[in-house]
């Protein structure tokens, strides 16, 4: 902004009341022996009921909102006019100072859902220390988040710091040392500092955890429990999760003060504007398929899923030698160099990209036309996210993947996790796959079977 004046407060906002029950600001969260003892499967029932109905909220223009001039400008600069279903959701309910549970899928503008109501409450602040502290798993996403935080920001006094694990810590100690309203981190390098004394969280009065399922699940829940009780127990606190498991809830029961659940996800996971086929392929003839079916699709953008970072790693080779603009991104990447790539990816100077699922759920790049998955994922959560990448924002999407068929089973359970059956799609004239020595040629293709979702032992042999 031209403007460098900070916001002025409004006298001074006065501090809520705690809500019963709880501690005073800094002091630690007990254990809950209630909550402790609350089987797995009442919290999986609990969790099925919160999110078995989706909210469905008229959507918002944002200048019918009740945010301060300063952060109106921001918006509107930034040429945001109509809210997302999740921020006409999330942003009027966090706004009165509630403690929110968002649930959507990527891709859905869950980002500005969490920053716009901080930022409209932020005001300069003579203590040191951040206001605010927002937890997301992965290291692209943390700077993310913190790119779209320092665009929205109402000030250029409003200072957004990322910290994550890969990056200088030094140049993260002066940006901490110089002061900040926001910290966004990994849940990993967030405790570093805190250990260290670099950081301290007793000023924060809004917390949020980006993508807390994912965080759960590759092993975070210690890490942010130790980060929340280091805050004050009378912070605002925001949760957003495409997924409401039983940990997901056990975390909300005890970190949340009687949460507004507001979900956006549809209740079979699947993304209806993208369209989705598969390929029945011998591993020995991936890459040749894959270059066919570039050149048959001709992508704008597109992500090549790979399952193991040596593989990506020999794509990359091999493709780059037919193809310009390609790219590969996976954990072993120096973080500066991988914050380089996505760059040139927002910027599509690079057509095409190679990753592997642990750096998925950062990219976040809104002209990504396809997606093929170059090795089908084993996790059933992974196929969603990662087809996630394409169809942003309501934008139209193809997802393709590579299935070897001895990978029937797995198609399956893809199928039966989506409530939808994948069509089949080949490359005329081109044979991806041997059958078998033994087997006849058949005189014509057998019609494939009506999908039967939940049975047992439904093989594709038919089919691939």
């Amino acid at each position: 902004m031209s403007d460098e004046k900070s916001l002025e407060p409004e006298a001074s906002l006065p501090p809520e009341p705690l809500p019963a029950g709880t501690t005073p600001p800094g002091e630690v969260v007990p254990e809950n022996p209630v909550l402790e003892s609350t089987s797995e499967p009442a919290l999986e029932s609990a969790a099925d009921e919160l999110a078995s109905e989706p909210s469905a909220p008229e959507t918002v223009e944002y200048a019918s909102l009740p945010l301060h001039p300063e952060l109106h400008a921001s918006i509107a600069r930034l040429g945001y006019v109509k809210a997302t279903p999740i921020q006409s959701a999330v942003i009027p309910v966090a706004l009165q100072g509630k403690d929110v549970i968002g649930q959507a899928q990527t891709g859905t503008g869950k980002t500005a859902a969490f920053l716009i109501p901080f930022l409209n409450r932020w005001r300069e602040d003579v203590h040191p220390g951040p206001q605010a502290i927002i937890l997301a798993p992965t290291r692209e996403l943390v700077a993310q988040v913190a790119e779209e935080g320092k665009k929205l920001a109402p000030s250029p006094k409003c200072k957004i710091v990322p910290i994550y694990g890969g990056a200088g810590m030094r140049s993260q100690v002066d940006a901490l040392r110089a002061g900040c309203a926001v910290v966004v981190g990994s849940p990993g390098r967030v405790l570093d500092h805190l250990s260290r004394g670099t950081l301290k969280l007793d000023q924060v009065w809004y917390a949020v955890l980006d993508e807390a399922d994912r965080m759960l699940d590759i092993g975070f829940r210690p890490d942010i429990e130790k980060i929340l009780r280091k805050c004050p127990s009378d912070r605002q606190t925001l949760l957003m999760s495409a997924t409401m498991s039983a940990t997901v809830l056990r975390l909300v029961h005890r970190y949340m003060v009687e949460p507004t659940h507001l979900s956006m996800t549809p209740t079979t996971l699947t993304v209806d504007r993208i369209r989705q086929s598969f390929f029945t392929v011998d591993e020995s003839r991936k890459f040749e398929l894959l270059v066919r079916v570039i050149l048959r699709e001709r992508p704008r953008q597109c992500i090549i899923f790979c399952q193991r970072k040596k593989s990506s790693d020999r794509l990359h080779r091999d493709l780059s030698r037919i193809f310009e603009s390609v790219a590969v991104m996976h954990g072993d990447l120096a973080q500066s160099q991988r914050e380089r790539i996505m760059k040139r990816f927002r910027t599509r100077h690079i057509r095409c990209l190679i990753a592997t699922d642990v750096v998925s759920r950062g990219i976040d790049v809104s002209g990504i036309s396809h997606i093929f998955n170059y090795d089908l994922p084993d996790d059933l959560e992974n196929y969603v996210h990662r087809i996630g990448r394409t169809g942003r924002m309501g934008k139209d999407g193809i997802a393709i993947s590579f299935v070897r068929p001895d990978q029937g089973k797995q198609l399956t359970s893809i199928e039966a996790s989506i409530n939808r059956l994948i069509s089949e799609d080949r490359i005329p004239g081109y044979v991806a796959f041997d059958r078998p020595p033994d087997a006849p040629a058949p005189a014509s293709p057998p019609p494939p079977p009506a999908p039967r979702f939940g049975g047992r032992g439904r093989r594709y042999s038919k089919r691939i």
